[in-house]
């Protein structure tokens, strides 16, 4: 680590430490299992990793941080912003012996992209190619992902889902680079992880998911990239720089004195670390309770009901007739309640899952849900927000019909809310809510004004208790 002298108030602190961007030609090829498995790899091996994911995605990190025992963090250079990946990887590398970025879809995918990421902070590429169905094209395609666009930084090339040493043989024969094959994985179920209509299961649900991992580690063990040693690793050492504020740093703290309480369970899991961090930072409490298994809130000043699965849980949901009166007693006494894409789900008077079923739900808000099969919105989202413009991206497959009107409506980067468009904001009293995910240090200001009251409108909720 070098910190070098002070100037202006700002502290320039640097590391070096061995860092990859694990990428691929597109989604689906094994990006996560191999960033998992090298983890875990490391991990087991007494070395100190920090992994993190390249774009907004609540699944992935879920495996990352079992494998690597470390928290996991987001980097967009939207989204989060230059600054924040900088100093987060400056931050790893003061710590690690080994950093692993995980890219999103394919290498030059979305605006930013994964190689956009890895320019800007000279991280070295490591591609994962499916090879399952090629033989001579997987050298074509190794060399037209490197040489795509100048000077991306390169580490090399590993395939996946291979059938056979034979086949191992030929993919290899057809490196451009030979120096850039870093070997092959073979089909192994015991190393799949498991996914749903959202990606990939939550590994807290998986109940042979370390095995799984361990599996894949010891698969990833046997190539040449695996059996490099600390040393070997630092042919891809990094230096990574970022500026910190040696001065007074401003007393920012409008949730100081208030409690929130933030939903964690299966039903109710995309929740960014980064967050919560975002929250503590802004002078909150937080407590954390179950929609599924309390029975009422904790004492709190604010809820947060974030995202997740409330279409594979709608029945448990439908019966927890405590939780739903303790909720419409929070919001009776006019106390915020901020609630994202599935938390949002949860409090409409119904909800319809894809085969057509019809649950009963919490009807905080008007409206019914009903799950699609496909996609129904994908992509990075912005929100004008009492004056200040909060990040973030929404995902979702189901669509709501509600005769409220969004009060606002999110948009792309770039542009300006319109009609129709974007992701709606509804708000009913003291409770907001959007299928829109928030990535709460774009804008801390609008963040606290979430989950500060003041900003209700003027349709009252009046408390109940009826069945």
């Amino acid at each position: 680590m070098n910190l070098p002298s002070m100037n202006d108030g700002l502290m320039s602190a640097s590391a070096c430490c061995p860092a990859l961007l694990i990428a691929a030609p597109a989604s689906g090829q094994g990006k996560t299992t191999v960033t998992a498995a090298l983890a875990r790899l490391h991990t087991r091996q007494g070395h100190r990793v920090r992994v993190f994911k390249c774009g907004p995605d609540f699944l992935d990190p879920y495996w990352h941080t079992l494998a690597s025992g470390a928290p996991v963090h987001q980097m967009d250079l939207w989204m989060t912003g230059e600054a924040d990946c900088r100093a987060r990887l400056a931050a790893a590398a003061m710590q690690a012996d080994l950093i692993l970025v995980e890219g999103v879809m394919g290498l030059f995918d979305g605006d930013p992209s994964a190689a956009d990421l890895a320019q800007r902070f000279s991280l070295p590429v490591l591609a994962v190619i499916d090879a399952s169905a090629m033989a001579g094209t997987f050298g074509a395609l190794a060399f037209g992902l490197q040489h795509y666009r100048p000077d991306l930084p390169w580490a090399g090339v590993l395939a996946n889902r291979v059938a056979s040493e034979r086949h191992a043989g030929m993919l290899q024969e057809n490196m451009r680079q030979p120096e850039h094959w870093l070997g092959a994985l073979m089909r192994n179920p015991a190393m799949n992880l498991p996914e749903r209509h959202l990606g990939l299961t939550v590994a807290s649900e998986v109940t042979d998911a370390l095995a799984r991992l361990d599996a894949a580690a010891d698969a990833i063990a046997t190539t040449p990239l695996g059996m490099m040693s600390l040393t070997d690793l630092k042919r891809w050492d990094v230096t990574f720089t970022t500026e910190l504020d040696s001065g007074q740093q401003p007393d920012f703290k409008p949730l100081a004195g208030r409690t929130i309480a933030v939903a964690r369970d299966v039903a109710f899991c995309f929740i960014y670390a980064a967050n919560l961090d975002c929250l503590r930072a802004l002078g909150a409490e937080l407590v954390f309770f179950s929609p599924l298994a309390d029975s009422a809130l904790p004492a709190c000043d604010a809820v947060w009901l974030p995202g997740g699965y409330p279409e594979l849980h709608a029945a448990r949901l439908a019966a927890n007739l405590q939780m739903r009166d303790s909720l419409r007693a929070h919001a009776a006494r006019n106390k915020p309640v901020w609630a994202e894409c599935g938390g949002m789900m949860a409090l409409f008077d119904e909800l319809v899952t894809v085969d057509g079923q019809s649950h009963a739900q919490w009807g905080l808000l008007p409206g019914i849900v009903t799950m699609q099969k496909r996609l129904a919105a994908l992509g990075p989202q912005q929100l004008l927000l009492d004056g200040h413009l909060l990040r973030g991206h929404t995902f979702h497959y189901s669509t709501c019909v509600t005769p409220l009107a969004s009060s606002i409506r999110t948009a792309r980067p770039g542009t300006e809310p319109a009609p129709e468009m974007g992701e709606a904001l509804y708000q009913l009293g003291p409770i907001r809510a959007s299928y829109f995910h928030a990535w709460f240090a774009s804008s801390p200001a609008a963040t606290a004004s979430l989950f500060s009251p003041g900003s209700a409108c003027p349709h009252a909720l009046a408390e109940q208790t009826d069945d």
